[in-house]
């Protein structure tokens, strides 16, 4: 993950094929990640699953995701279990050591993740205010710091798929590895909130 090193700000981009937009039957998420310049420097990919799964728990359904870099060298790992609520996500560097953890917790006035590191202790937690729902904000000691925005697609992709684009702002003081968790949390964050809502 060193191209993260010294990167201030990215955008992921879901990528659909004309088979699922024409069908509605969900396939499994692609996406690239760019640099504020436009440069590719991920690819993100979900792996295995099953396709009755997709089809019938849709955005709830369970999924491991590949993110390689331009060279085609895996450098994470994402894991997320099934979860009728409160959803969760394993991140794991390109030895499947655990980075960090992203967990939903309960709260009636805006969508709260709580990140971890390795070791489980709270590293920051990423906040999404109900009047807000395209703003996710990365808070740090209850300070904004950095923040994850689902980006307008036009309306015609709006309308008929659940490509999503999103931006990202880093907090200054986050290394690497805090950065690969704001990563990994855009694409639970897609999945909970965004999956679906083209199809609907």
């Amino acid at each position: 993950m060193e191209q993260l090193q010294g990167i201030e700000s990215l955008v992921v981009r879901q990528r659909k094929e004309w088979g699922e937009i024409l069908s509605g039957i969900e396939t499994k998420n692609r996406y690239e990640v760019e640099d504020d310049m436009g440069r590719t420097l991920f690819y993100a990919a979900e792996v295995g699953g099953n396709f009755l799964l997709r089809i019938f728990l849709r955005a709830m359904r369970p999924f491991d995701m590949i993110i390689a870099n331009d060279a085609q060298q895996n450098v994470l790992f994402l894991k997320r279990p099934f979860r009728f609520f409160f959803s969760s996500m394993l991140i794991m560097d390109s030895n499947h050591y655990m980075v960090g953890r992203i967990q939903r917790k309960f709260c009636l006035l805006k969508r709260v993740y709580v990140v971890c590191d390795s070791n489980g202790d709270e590293t920051f937690q990423i906040i999404g205010p109900w009047i807000h729902p395209w703003t996710f904000y990365i808070e740090k000691n209850s300070e904004r710091v950095g923040k994850i925005v689902k980006r307008w697609s036009g309306i015609l992709k709006e309308a008929m798929t659940d490509a999503d684009n999103f931006t990202v702002e880093f907090p200054s003081m986050f290394d690497i590895k805090q950065k690969a968790l704001v990563l990994g949390s855009v694409f639970l964050i897609d999945f909970v909130h965004f999956e679906n809502k083209g199809k609907n």
